[in-house]
C-alpha cells in the first residue's frame, strides 16, 4: 500500500498519522507500546497479517495474510471521556466500519452486542460475523490516559466452499457478500474519515450522540437474548445499552446489567 497517498486523502483528519506493515504480532499490543514512547493521539497502525491478534476473553484472532483490514487506532480523548465512558470509543469504531462498509462495498452491516459486526444468515442465533473490535485502555490517576481500539475486518475471503464448515456457518466476508474483492485501502479511509467526525464530537463533549446513535443502529436491542457473562448467565429482553457499555436486559422480574458477555439472540421461538 502507498502510505503516502493514504495519509494525504486522510489530511485535515485525526488519522493522517498511519504506518501499514505487512505483519505483526499484535496492532493493539504495538500501538500500546508505542504509546509508552509517546505517540500521539490518532496513530493509526495497519497490517496484512497478525500471528498473535487477541479477540475479546482471550480468545486468538486468525486471519489469512492479506484477506482482512487489521487495524489498530490510538485515542487520548483527555477530560472529554471519563475511565467509565470509554466505551463511546468502542461504539464510535463500531459505527464507522458500519458506514465505511456501505460506502465501499455496498454491504449493510448490524452492530452486535458488545462489539461485533454480523449480518443475517448462518451462525446459532441467525448472524455471520463480519468484524470484531477490541479496546484497551490506561488509566492513570483516575483519569483515562489513552485507549487503544483494534478492529478486524474480513474483506477477501477465499472461496466460502474452501472455508472449514464450523468457520463458514459463522463468518463470512465482504468479497461474498458483495460478490467482488475489495480495496482494503479504500475501506479504511472510509473508516477513518467516518471515525474522524464522531471522534470530534466526542472530544468536543458531544459522545452521548454517538451513544444515541448505537442505541438506535444496536440490532441486539429489543430481542431475547442469551447472555454468558464471566459469573452467570442472564436471559430476557435487551431493553437498553447504557453510556457506559453495559447491556440492560430484562428477565421479566428484574432488569440486569452486564458489562462483558456473549450474547446470543434467540430465534423467535428460542
Amino acid at each position: 500500500m502507498d502510505v503516502t497517498v493514504l495519509r494525504q486523502r486522510l489530511a485535515g483528519t485525526a488519522f493522517d498519522e498511519l504506518t501499514w506493515v505487512t505483519e505483526t504480532g499484535s496492532t493493539n499490543t504495538d500501538l500500546l507500546a508505542a504509546a509508552r514512547r509517546g505517540a500521539p493521539s490518532g496513530t493509526v497502525l495497519v497490517t496484512d497479517h497478525q500471528y498473535g491478534g487477541r479477540g475479546r476473553r482471550g480468545r486468538g484472532w486468525e486471519d489469512p495474510p492479506g484477506s482482512s483490514l487489521l487495524v489498530s487506532v490510538l485515542l487520548r480523548p483527555g477530560p472529554a471521556v471519563t475511565p467509565e465512558g470509554a466505551h463511546v470509543l468502542t461504539m464510535a469504531t463500531a459505527l464507522s466500519v458500519a458506514d465505511a462498509a456501505a460506502d465501499v462495498a455496498g454491504v449493510t452491516m448490524d452492530l452486535k452486542w458488545p462489539n461485533d459486526l454480523v449480518v443475517d444468515g448462518g451462525g446459532p442465533d441467525g448472524y455471520r460475523k463480519l468484524a470484531g473490535i477490541l479496546a484497551e485502555s490506561v488509566v492513570a490517576g483516575g483519569a483515562l490516559e489513552l485507549v487503544v481500539v483494534g478492529c478486524g475486518l474480513n474483506v477477501n475471503w477465499p472461496d466460502p466452499a474452501s472455508l472449514p464448515p464450523e468457520l463458514a456457518g459463522r463468518a463470512t466476508a465482504l468479497n461474498h457478500l458483495a460478490g467482488r474483492p475489495l480495496d482494503r485501502a479504500e475501506l479504511l479511509v472510509a473508516w477513518l474519515v467516518h471515525l474522524d467526525r464522531r471522534w470530534s464530537s466526542i472530544v468536543s463533549g458531544q459522545g452521548d450522540t454517538v451513544v444515541d446513535e448505537y442505541r438506535r443502529r444496536l440490532t441486539t436491542l429489543g430481542r431475547q437474548v442469551v447472555v454468558d457473562a464471566t459469573d452467570r448467565s442472564v436471559r430476557g429482553r435487551a431493553v437498553d445499552v447504557l453510556a457506559d457499555g453495559r447491556l440492560v436486559v430484562d428477565d421479566g422480574r428484574a432488569r440486569h446489567t452486564v458489562a462483558v458477555g456473549d450474547v446470543v439472540h434467540l430465534r423467535p421461538d428460542g
